[in-house]
């Protein structure tokens, strides 16, 4: 609980500090396990598109951070510097979300594999993992996106 309490407010200073743009759609961080993670981004005025539906831009917010931040959140606990980048994004949009959007990854162990292998060769390592974009998460989860991001990691530490 206090791991999760002190991602939290990472999320929200990297959003503030770093990406603005990840700040104004306020993303909540639900779950952060090594396996999993789930962010939300809710669905009101900062988030619509013309239609009522939450754009494609904050899709693509969530998506982003449902991978990158179980990278950076397992890169520290390992404490070593990493850089992580995306390589490419591909989305296949199934329905209008037309509510609040979880973010569900659950690839934290292939994410570990990755940074694992990086640690040891020094070499970047890019895979895909996938994403996906559900709405009525606690009652009837309801799949409206997927995502396959090309995740790349390096190992910046300098005494590894």
């Amino acid at each position: 609980m206090r791991e999760l309490k002190k991602a939290k407010r990472m999320l929200w200073l990297f959003g503030i500090f770093k990406i603005p743009l990840i700040g104004y759609v306020r993303p909540q961080l639900l779950e952060l396990s090594d396996k999993r993670m789930v962010i939300k981004i809710p669905l009101r005025r900062r988030t619509k598109n013309h239609l009522g539906s939450m754009y494609f831009g904050a899709l693509a917010i969530g998506a982003d951070l449902a991978g990158a931040y179980q990278a950076f959140h397992l890169s520290a606990k390992a404490q070593r510097k990493t850089a992580i980048v995306f390589k490419d994004f591909k989305a296949s949009f199934l329905k209008r979300p037309e509510g609040d959007v979880f973010f569900i990854s659950e690839a934290g162990e292939q994410i570990q594999a990755m940074l694992e292998k990086t640690f040891e060769t020094k070499e970047r390592i890019t895979e895909s993992i996938r994403i996906d974009a559900v709405v009525d998460y606690y009652n009837n989860p309801e799949v409206v996106a997927e995502f396959t991001l090309g995740l790349s990691v390096k190992d910046k530490s300098k005494n590894s």
